[in-house]
């Protein structure tokens, strides 16, 4: 059993900063997750790619509309994983979720099908 926990949601205006967590928790999690990601859901949206990172290695995958403004970080030894949103715009509202899959995967994991483990998301709400 898996659990993600996010954590770090808030209001903030635009141009400002977040940072999001997401703590994993399972006995098991270090050695059998092989990526970790970031989704967001805006009202009336569907849930769409955010940011992923492998557990082991150094690639990272951003979607275009955050690439250059947000990063995503691990810290294996805490089972933790983190996305700082710097430059934040209206479009950014939505809940976001981490997400985590337990399968080694050749391509970059960039859909929600990909992952098999899921946290009950942050809202995240900017302001003008």
């Amino acid at each position: 059993q898996v659990q993600l926990v996010e954590s770090g949601g808030g209001l903030v205006q635009a141009g400002g900063s977040l940072t999001l967590s997401c703590a994993a928790s399972g006995r098991t999690f270090s050695s059998s997750t092989n990526a970790m990601g970031w989704f967001r859901q805006a009202p009336g949206k569907e849930r769409e790619f955010v940011a992923a990172i492998r557990w082991s290695g150094f690639s990272t995958y951003y979607a275009a509309s955050v690439k250059g403004r947000f990063t995503i970080s691990r810290d294996n030894a805490k089972n933790m994983v983190y996305l700082q949103m710097n430059s934040l715009k209206l479009e950014d509202t939505a809940v976001y979720f981490c997400a985590a899959r337990s399968r080694k995967i050749g391509t970059p994991p960039l859909s929600p099908g990909q992952y098999d483990y899921w946290g009950q998301g942050t809202q995240v709400t900017v302001s003008s």
